[in-house]
C-alpha cells in the first residue's frame, strides 16, 4: 500500500527555509517506512507494505500516525491518501479538504466506481488545455475515458497520450515508489488572496518567482539546471510542467523566459488559478554555469544591473529591489 503525504506550500513556507524544513518533514516519515519518494516542494509518497508488518498495524492507522509525528514535531496537519499504487493515494488525498486521511479502494470493480465520476482533471498530465481537448467529445470524467475504445482515444490526444490516459482511467499505474534524499532544489511561491483568472497577474507572479529563484541562486553561488512550474488550481488540483535548461544559470532573466515558456504550454484559459510555484532543479555550483556569448548589447546590460540589484539587496534586503512591473497593484510578490 502507498500513502500519498501532502504537507501543503503555506504550512512548509510558515515553518522557515521551505528546502530545509521539507527534508526535515521527508526525514520524519522516512523513519516510519524508508521506502520514501519525495515530491518536492510539499508532498511524498510512501511505500508502507514493509512497514506494516514491522510496526503491525494497517495502512490507515500508519497514515493516522504518520499524522500524529507530523503534527507533534512540526505543528503540520498533512492530508494523506492511501492507495493500492501511487496514482490512487494521490487521488484518494485530493479528493477533499485538507487535514484528513481518505483511503481508495483495492478491488478493482470498487476501483472502476470510485474513479468513474470524479472529473478527468484528477488524472495525472491532465492540464486545462486537455480538458478542453476532450469537452466536446464529451469526455469530462473518468468514466468516460475509461469506456471510450483506445482507437478513438488515440485520434483526440495521440498515440503515447491516449495510452497513458487510458491506463490511469482504469486505476493503474505502472510507476513504483523509488526512496531517495530529497533533491537538492530551490522554490519560490506565489499565492493569490483568492482565485486569480487573469494570465497577466499569472505572468507577474511568475516573474516574481524568477527574481527570488535568481536571487538566493546567485547568493549562494548556484546554479539551476532544470526548472519546474506548479501551477495551482482553486479545487485543490495541480499542473506540473519541468524543462531543462540549455545552459544551467542563475541569471533571473532567463529564469523568467523559460518560466514563462512552460505557462504558454498550458494554455491557460479563465483557469482559477491559487498558487503559482517555480523550481529550480538539478541545482549544481556556480562553476558549472556557462555563459552563451552573445552580440546583444541588452543581455550584458541586464546582467550589470542585476550584479547591482544584487549588491542593493545584499545590503539592504531582498526586497530592496525588484522590476517596475512588480509594483502595480496584484497579488502579493514579496519574497
Amino acid at each position: 500500500m502507498i500513502l500519498y503525504v501532502h504537507f501543503g506550500l503555506r504550512a512548509v513556507a510558515e515553518l522557515g527555509d521551505t528546502e530545509a524544513v521539507f527534508r526535515r518533514l521527508v526525514g520524519l516519515v522516512g523513519g516510519i517506512s524508508p521506502m520514501t519518494q519525495p515530491l518536492p516542494p510539499d508532498a511524498l509518497l510512501a511505500d508502507v507494505a514493509g512497514a506494516r508488518r514491522y510496526f503491525d498495524r494497517d495502512a490507515r492507522d500508519l497514515a493516522a500516525l504518520v499524522r500524529l509525528r507530523i503534527a507533534a514535531v512540526h505543528g503540520v496537519d498533512c492530508t494523506i491518501g492511501v492507495g493500492p499504487n501511487p496514482l490512487l493515494a494521490r487521488i484518494a488525498a485530493q479528493s477533499g479538504p485538507p487535514g484528513t486521511i481518505r483511503c481508495a479502494p483495492e478491488d478493482p470493480a470498487e476501483i472502476a466506481a470510485y474513479l468513474a465520476p470524479l472529473p478527468v482533471a484528477v488524472l495525472p498530465g491532465v492540464g486545462p488545455a486537455t480538458v478542453r481537448t476532450l469537452a466536446p467529445y464529451g469526455l469530462t470524467t473518468v468514466g468516460a475515458v475509461r469506456d471510450t475504445p483506445a482507437a478513438t482515444l488515440q485520434r483526440i490526444l495521440g498515440g503515447p497520450a491516449a495510452r497513458r490516459l487510458g491506463e490511469y482511467a482504469r486505476g493503474t499505474d505502472p510507476t513504483r515508489v523509488v526512496p531517495a534524499a530529497p533533491p537538492e532544489t530551490v522554490a519560490a511561491t506565489r499565492e493569490f488572496p483568492r482565485d486569480e483568472l487573469d494570465p497577466d497577474h499569472h505572468r507577474r507572479a511568475i516573474l516574481g518567482c524568477a527574481e527570488e529563484l535568481g536571487w538566493r541562486l546567485r547568493r549562494d553561488h548556484r546554479a539551476a539546471a532544470a526548472l519546474t512550474l506548479t501551477v495551482g488550481y482553486a479545487d485543490g488540483t495541480t499542473t506540473v510542467r519541468t524543462r531543462t535548461l540549455p545552459e544551467p544559470t542563475a541569471h533571473s532573466r532567463a529564469l523568467a523566459d523559460e518560466a514563462y515558456r512552460l505557462h504558454a504550454t498550458l494554455a491557460l484559459q479563465r483557469a482559477r488559478v491559487r498558487t503559482v510555484t517555480l523550481r529550480a532543479d538539478r541545482v549544481t555550483t556556480e562553476s558549472h554555469a556557462t555563459h552563451q556569448l552573445t552580440f546583444d548589447p541588452s543581455d550584458d546590460r541586464a546582467r550589470r544591473l542585476e550584479a547591482a540589484a544584487d549588491r542593493a539587496r545584499t545590503r539592504f534586503g531582498p526586497s530592496a529591489v525588484h522590476p517596475a512591473s512588480l509594483t502595480r497593484r496584484g497579488p502579493d510578490h514579496s519574497p
